[in-house]
C-alpha cells in the first residue's frame, strides 16, 4: 500500500509540474520546430543569391512586390524571426510575420497546390497552425518576453 501511495505522491508533483511548465516547454520545442523550418529555407536562399533570385523573377508570384525586393524580405524574414521566436522576445508579433512569410509561400508559388505529394503544402498547414497556436496563447515562461515582463513587472493580459 506504501508503494501506491509513493507512487500517487509522485504523480500529483508530476502534474504540478505539468501546470507549471508543461506549456512552457511545449511551446520551447513547437518554437525550435518551426523557427528551424524557416531558418533552414532562409539559408538555401542565401547560399545562392543568383538562385533565389531567379525564383522569385520566374517561378515565385509575389503580389505588389518587385522580385528583388520579395527575394530580400523573404530570406531576411526566413533568417531574422526564427531567432526572434526561439529566444521568445517579441514573441507575438514574429509568430505573425512568420505567419505571413508562411501564407506568402503558398500565395505566390501555385505549383505547392499541384504536386501529386500534398506533403509540401501540408507543411505549410501545420506550421501555420502552430505559429496561429502560439500567437493566441504566447510562448510560456522559457522566454524572454516572460523575463522582461517579470524584471519591469509589465502586467500581464490573460
Amino acid at each position: 500500500m506504501k508503494f501506491f501511495l509513493k507512487v500517487h505522491q509522485c504523480s500529483m508533483r508530476f502534474d504540478a509540474l505539468l501546470d507549471r511548465w508543461g506549456y512552457s516547454l511545449v511551446g520551447l520545442l513547437v518554437r525550435g520546430f518551426v523557427g528551424w523550418q524557416f531558418f533552414k529555407s532562409g539559408l538555401v536562399k542565401v547560399q545562392d543569391w543568383e538562385s533565389t533570385l531567379s525564383l522569385f523573377r520566374e517561378e515565385y508570384n509575389v503580389p505588389l512586390l518587385p522580385p528583388e525586393i520579395a527575394a530580400v524580405l523573404g530570406a531576411g524574414g526566413e533568417l531574422v524571426l526564427p531567432i526572434f521566436l526561439l529566444l521568445g522576445l517579441f514573441s507575438r508579433p514574429v509568430a505573425m510575420g512568420l505567419l505571413a512569410v508562411n501564407l506568402m509561400a503558398v500565395v505566390s508559388y501555385p505549383q505547392l497546390w499541384s504536386f501529386e505529394c500534398p506533403a509540401a503544402i501540408n507543411d505549410h498547414f501545420y506550421w501555420g497552425i502552430l505559429l496561429l497556436i502560439l500567437f493566441a496563447k504566447g510562448v510560456g515562461e522559457f522566454s524572454l518576453d516572460s523575463v522582461l515582463q517579470k524584471r519591469f513587472k509589465i502586467p500581464t493580459t490573460a
